[in-house]
């Protein structure tokens, strides 16, 4: 029986980026953020008694995985274009279409696994994980449409940026921005400058982070479901620019 091309480009993907530097940088980082700030910042408040703070922490760390597996599709399309690869694999059986679909495909399934075994760190560290089965659907579909639109999101840029130096550089200021102003470590607070609020409140990622921490401790609100639908509505516009900008791009930098 025939593999679809879609599933073996998949494999490929997955296969590239499993190597033990990529996956220290994709699991190991949000490891250690959750470890590391989790005890941290929870021994500052060793004295309250209400929800601790790697309970707060861990899905914003579950969410802050679809941030990383935006990244592996953007990386694998620079990667590709830079080195000769696309041409190569689109003279092959291969599509544009089926090519894009094989990295948007690969950032979900990066995004869905990385949250899963941050559950699973965090469940080892609490021993807990109240979840039940619409929440868990609820945490994943979240994910889903986060890794999504990164991996979209870092597409586009892998398409519009030819210098590796640069393209590294604007990934890494996304990350870290997209990172610490969102509610992934933190609340939304009015005590934050009117900028920062701002900030928070037009990230994406703040989006997801309160969905999933919504299904997570059971707090799910009507805001987080319409922030949901925005995120939705971004995700098709992000994905739309970044589809142009692949499909005009050249197949390679020689």
């Amino acid at each position: 029986m025939k593999v679809p091309n879609i599933l073996r480009l998949v494999y490929r993907n997955i296969v590239v980026n499993t190597d033990p530097g990529s996956l220290v940088i994709l699991l190991g980082l949000p490891a250690m953020y959750l470890v590391f700030f989790g005890f941290g910042f929870q021994s500052l408040a060793s004295g309250n008694r209400g929800p601790s703070y790697l309970d707060f922490l861990t899905p914003g760390i579950m969410a802050f995985q679809a941030v990383m597996a935006g990244t592996v599709g953007g990386s694998i399309l620079w990667a590709d274009r830079r080195w000769g690869m696309l041409s190569q694999l689109l003279v092959g059986p291969f599509t544009r279409l089926q090519y894009l679909l094989g990295i948007m495909l690969t950032a979900m399934m990066f995004g869905l696994g990385g949250a899963m075994v941050m559950l699973a760190v965090a469940y080892l560290l609490v021993g807990t994980a109240p979840i039940g089965l619409v929440a868990l659907a609820i945490i994943l579909a979240s994910i889903t449409v986060g890794s999504i639109f990164f991996g979209a999101l870092m597409l586009l840029l892998a398409a519009l940026v030819k210098s590796n130096t640069a393209y590294n550089s604007i990934q890494i200021l996304l990350i870290f921005v997209v990172n610490f102003a969102s509610t992934v470590f933190y609340p939304l607070s009015s005590g934050l400058p009117l900028v920062l609020q701002a900030l928070f409140r037009a990230n994406p990622l703040t989006y997801v982070s309160d969905a999933v921490r919504g299904a997570y401790s059971g707090t799910l609100n009507a805001t987080d479901l319409y922030q949901m639908l925005v995120l939705g509505v971004e995700t098709v516009v992000v994905l739309v620019l970044a589809v142009r900008a692949y499909l005009r791009a050249d197949v390679s930098y020689e």
